[in-house]
């Protein structure tokens, strides 16, 4: 399911409780979400502080809206979730879900992803 976070909350910060639920319903692991949106020391910080920054709302927003639009064209979570952790070569052998951390990654896996959903990639 593709959740687009309004951006007048991604201006004012997530709540943390965003980051901690995306591990806990299995979207990212923390390893993951330490390595792709927001290290662990920095969300320790953060929970204390209660929100995200605006650049860490934005990382995850963008992570988890990629991951609901893989979840939406595989029409099944669980193989969302494999092609997302497994390296591809139209990304040059890398993990989908590696890309995440930059906007230009993340625009390859959307246009790819855009590919698969009109039968033009496997």
């Amino acid at each position: 399911m593709n959740v687009i976070l309004p951006i007048p909350a991604i201006r004012e910060g997530l709540p943390t409780a965003a980051a901690d639920d995306a591990v806990a319903t299995g979207l990212l692991t923390a390893a993951e979400l330490d390595r792709l949106a927001i290290p662990r020391k920095t969300l320790a910080h953060r929970r204390a502080l209660g929100r995200l920054t605006p650049e860490q709302s934005d990382r995850l927003a963008r992570i988890l809206r990629l991951i609901g639009t893989a979840e939406d064209t595989f029409a099944d979570p669980a193989r969302a979730h494999a092609w997302l952790r497994r390296p591809t070569t139209a990304l040059g052998g890398e993990a989908p879900l590696d890309l995440l951390d930059t906007d230009p990654g993340s625009r390859q896996v959307e246009a790819l992803l855009g590919q698969i959903a009109h039968g033009i990639a496997a």
